[in-house]
């Protein structure tokens, strides 16, 4: 028989129905009031900014970047993120490790916990720190007496950075090991790795692009932060404004040129934010390691100690 008579005799695929049931011109409403609205209110707001920016001239656009407290907030929002975010990533990976491979009593408190931050208005976190940490809260006397100054300084900043971000990389974390289950560490064990060199040989390679994206999104939080880190820095210009303050106060100030200039920076930091955020998006769904199979022959020579028979 001819094959090529015989590809020629099959009958042709049939189309693709398409899912989409609704008229032409009901789709192109729904999409038309979807571009309206982004535009309006995401698009149009960034455009605003720079163009208030840089109303004025760049000279003044430069004059009120270098200021010396506009360095000193740049300074202070990096300090918050230089420590919230390496504190988080270690929290998130040890709970996201204890919540998706074990079982233990308390397991669903611990979940709630970590979600608490969401349920709690930063505000209403800043002024707990207060009644906590306060002259008049229930170590405010202790910690003055010991000259122990943690409100209206950086310390209290970057308590109050670390409360409002503490769930963004548990929460990107945990759903990822639990779907990836724990054939992959067993089967390490069962070769004679010890924890860490499953952890580091196993675990973290599939956790990687979920831990990245994770902590994108918490050092995106951390320094755009505004309400708690307001209860608790006092205000004090030069010292404890972090961008978002410093904004206020210059346009409170009614020096809008300037206080629009620092906004930019944390504009052009959330359009970095998507972008990255995007990229890891893209490389996750690509079949990236963090979607490979799970299965024996991608780790045993990896995690298999010297000398084993792999």
């Amino acid at each position: 028989m001819n094959p090529v008579s015989t590809l020629a005799s099959r009958p042709a695929p049939a189309r693709r129905r398409s899912a989409v049931t609704e008229p032409a011109v009901v789709r192109y409403a729904l999409i038309g009031g979807m571009l309206v609205v982004v535009g309006l209110f995401l698009v149009l707001p960034v455009v605003l900014i720079f163009h208030e920016a840089f109303a004025d001239g760049w000279q003044l656009y430069l004059d009120a970047l270098r200021d010396d407290d506009t360095v000193s907030a740049i300074k202070l929002t990096l300090i918050a993120a230089a420590f919230a975010v390496p504190l988080n990533v270690l929290f998130g990976i040890a709970a996201s490790w204890c919540i998706a491979k074990f079982e233990f009593v308390g397991k669903r408190l611990l979940l709630a916990l970590i979600d608490l931050p969401f349920a709690v208005s930063p505000v209403i976190s800043g002024l707990i720190y207060v009644l906590l940490f306060g002259l008049q809260g229930w170590f405010g006397q202790w910690l003055d007496k010991h000259d122990i100054h943690l409100l209206f300084a950086v310390p209290g900043i970057v308590m109050a950075t670390i409360f409002v971000t503490f769930p963004f990389v548990a929460r990107e974390l945990i759903p990822l090991m639990e779907a990836q289950g724990t054939d992959e560490e067993q089967a390490a064990l069962s070769l004679g790795a010890g924890g860490w060199r499953v952890f580091r040989k196993v675990t973290l390679p599939n956790i990687k692009w979920g831990l990245l994206y994770g902590v994108i999104i918490c050092n995106a939080r951390a320094m755009g932060e505004f309400g708690a880190v307001s209860v608790v820095s006092g205000h004090i210009r030069g010292e404890t404004n972090t961008l978002p303050l410093h904004v206020e106060v210059l346009y409170n100030d009614y020096q809008f040129s300037a206080a629009f200039a620092v906004a930019s920076l944390l504009t052009l930091l959330a359009l970095a934010t998507l972008v990255a955020k995007s990229i890891v998006e893209w490389r996750t769904g690509a079949g990236g390691p963090a979607h490979h199979e799970p299965g024996l022959p991608v780790t045993v020579t990896q995690i298999a100690p010297a000398g084993a028979d792999a």
